[in-house]
């Protein structure tokens, strides 16, 4: 081999032009198509196999895609891609805190787990527990109409008690035709006042003297002692009644109030059934004085007051104001107005169709049903209609 023979080329190793080239080229930034750009070394080095070029030298050239040729100019270019405009409203940054995220990591959103279907057999339940929930009623109407409907015939028959003692009835009764008369001397006008302070004192506040301080034409005293004090017993279970029977009434209104407020139809459920025990009441006792008059009012006696203390003799005054023909007739007076009140609540309240609202229900469906129909015509109608008719 000469000295003038030409040397053998060697390869470029020189390093110190890019000192900031990565070794590897997966460690190389990707464009966006994806592939890695071919650094400046590998395109000489390439260029080096297919030939020699006249005017390819290790220089710092830019590569075809414009991509920086050091780390740090890479790094900037990188930093200025990332780079993004601060947001001017507080959603915007929750926004772009969300983009800023992996692709692979989604935050669950709150409800998620109400997606989530139970077993058939718990959905099954829940229904049943629903349905039953939906069946069950509210006690507080029940009892409120209870206590209504077992009101009622009291207050009813307080109220007839009490048109009995007035003196009206007394003016009526002594002025009737068949009204027997006194055989010791008593006028109409003597039994109209000596009986109006009788009914008086059973309804006023006033002390046995009352009656015990009562003399007659004669001087005597118009009532005995025995007599005094019946009717004192008589005055407390009236005056006890009247006091019963106003409280009933506050409590009636106070349970007509509530069930007003939470109970449709409940009122008129409470007097439907109060009036049906009314009338099975009246009806029984009625039936029981008919049969036995006496029995019927003896035993009456018996349960208010003590025996021996309301028997007289028939030339006292009580028997001569109020013989028996009278409580006889106060009796059917009684029961004929409790009777009557009950038998016009028990019409009243009738359970019709209309009252249970079960006429407005019927006439919805039907007007539903024929807005329905109205407009299934409507619609035939236009499929019937021509095509070439426009509207």
């Amino acid at each position: 081999m000469s000295d003038k023979s030409p040397k053998p080329q060697e390869p470029d190793t020189d390093v110190h032009e890019d000192p900031n080239e990565p070794a590897f080229d997966w460690m190389k930034p990707k464009t966006s198509s994806g592939a890695s750009p071919a650094s400046p070394a590998a395109s000489v080095g390439a260029a080096s196999k297919t030939g020699p070029t006249p005017s390819a030298t290790p220089t710092t050239a830019t590569p075809a895609h414009g991509q920086p040729e050091s780390r740090a100019d890479r790094k900037a270019a990188e930093a200025a891609d990332v780079e993004v405009e601060p947001p001017l409203f507080a959603d915007t940054v929750a926004d772009a805190s969300t983009t800023k995220r992996p692709a692979h990591y989604s935050e669950p959103l709150p409800t998620s787990a109400l997606q989530i279907r139970p077993p058939e057999d718990e959905v099954a339940r829940r229904n049943a527990e629903r349905e039953q929930a939906a069946k069950v009623k509210p006690v507080g109407p029940r009892i409120f109409q209870v206590l209504l409907a077992v009101f009622y015939p009291v207050i009813l028959l307080v109220l007839a008690v009490r048109a009995v003692t007035s003196p009206l009835f007394l003016w009526v009764e002594y002025n009737r035709p068949g009204f027997p008369g006194d055989g010791y001397g008593f006028s109409t006008d003597d039994r109209m006042t000596y009986g109006s302070y009788a009914v008086d004192y059973l309804s006023n506040w006033a002390g046995p003297r009352y009656l015990g301080g009562l003399v007659n034409q004669d001087g005597d005293k118009l009532f005995t002692d025995s007599e005094v004090s019946h009717m004192a017993d008589v005055k407390l279970v009236i005056l006890s009644s009247f006091g019963a029977g106003l409280l009933l009434i506050i409590l009636s209104i106070i349970a007509i109030l509530y069930l007003r407020k939470r109970s449709t139809g409940g009122i008129r459920r409470g007097l439907f059934a109060g009036s049906i025990v009314t009338l099975v009441i009246i009806i029984g006792l009625a039936v029981l004085a008919v049969l036995s008059w006496q029995q019927f009012f003896t035993e009456f006696h018996r349960i208010f007051f003590a025996n021996g203390t309301w028997t007289f003799s028939l030339e006292d005054t009580l028997i001569r104001l109020f013989p028996g023909q009278f409580w006889m007739d106060a009796g059917i007076v009684i029961g004929a107005l409790v009777f009557l009140a009950a038998t016009v609540t028990f019409i009243l309240t009738w359970p019709t169709k209309r009252r249970r609202g079960l006429a407005t229900a019927q006439a919805d469906d039907a007007g539903g049903e024929s807005d329905e129909s109205a407009a299934t015509d409507n619609v035939d109608s236009l499929r019937n209609e021509p095509t070439g008719v426009t509207r």
